[in-house]
């Protein structure tokens, strides 16, 4: 694949309240999906889930969602960097209505399901986080729909990874690109959002997708806010952040399998990094709540 089909500059794929939009058809694949919706104080937005399953995930402020003949209060939260948030998960076949009374932004990341789960309501205190890697390998890592207690889904995997500036995640390189012992297919959705400067300038970093043998890709990019990046196959990472701009985003993944089980072996070349954190304090600046 090309540089064009796998990374989706900020607001390309957008349309009315949708800043980024993209179905499995946009990105060529078979199940994962992402939507991001934008609503100004007092405004609503009508969603039909089709197929799919998803989560309305609040990246920034509250809303109140209908579906069902039921009404949920979603607190949500000031900012992707400020801790997590409680969410909801609508399955296929639903009709939502999201309601925002102060404005806000919000994630419905999707996949195509193979069966019907009932709507439920996730409070923050279900999220896992989780500290990985150490040094300037630290980053935190918010479980939404991806190995939590509790949560159900058909197939669909959702969760956040916080970067503090300077540091490296998704590292080493890791993929899932077919299914075995110690590996899943997932196709996977990186949408990106970071910190601004002191003075306004704005923040950027780097993501990285390199192929596997036999399966070539090949994506090395400046990634801002709002931007995407999709990864069928191949290796992926390090996301890098720029020192001094903080770097959020959310994965997506989804695939044929639904024991919902997240399998990623390393670039064998790079797994012995891991060994070096050993050694190596966590970077105090996680848990991020700003």
């Amino acid at each position: 694949m090309t540089l064009p089909d796998i990374y989706v500059p900020a607001g390309s794929s957008g349309h009315g309240n949708f800043t980024v939009d993209i179905d499995p058809r946009r990105a060529g694949w078979a199940f994962s999906g992402l939507s991001v919706l934008v609503l100004t104080a007092g405004a609503s937005q009508v969603v039909e889930t089709g197929e799919a399953e998803l989560l309305v995930l609040p990246l920034a402020g509250g809303a109140t969602v209908e579906v069902d003949g039921q009404t949920f209060e979603l607190e949500g939260r000031r900012g992707v960097l400020s801790g997590v948030t409680d969410y909801l998960y609508v399955g296929r076949g639903k009709t939502l209505t999201v309601t925002s009374a102060q404005g806000g932004r919000f994630a419905l990341p999707s996949a195509i399901a193979t069966r019907d789960i009932p709507v439920a309501y996730y409070p923050k205190s279900q999220v896992r986080v989780d500290l990985r890697g150490a040094g300037d390998c630290s980053r935190q890592v918010n479980n939404y729909s991806l190995a939590v207690e509790g949560v159900t889904t058909s197939h669909l995997l959702a969760c956040e990874v916080i970067t503090p500036g300077g540091n490296w995640s998704s590292y080493p390189a890791h993929k899932h690109e077919q299914d075995s012992e110690d590996e899943r297919e997932l196709e996977e959705i990186y949408y990106f959002e970071i910190e601004d400067g002191p003075e306004g300038s704005k923040g950027f970093g780097l993501h990285r997708t390199y192929g596997s043998p036999g399966r070539p890709i090949d994506l090395c990019c400046e990634v801002h806010d709002g931007d995407v990046a999709l990864v069928p196959h191949g290796y992926h990472g390090p996301c890098v952040a720029a020192p001094g701009y903080d770097m959020y985003y959310l994965n997506v993944m989804a695939g044929p399998n639904e024991d919902l089980v997240w399998l990623a072996p390393d670039d064998p070349a790079h797994h012995w990094i891991r060994a070096t954190w050993e050694n190596q304090e966590v970077d105090p600046r996680l848990p991020m709540n700003k």
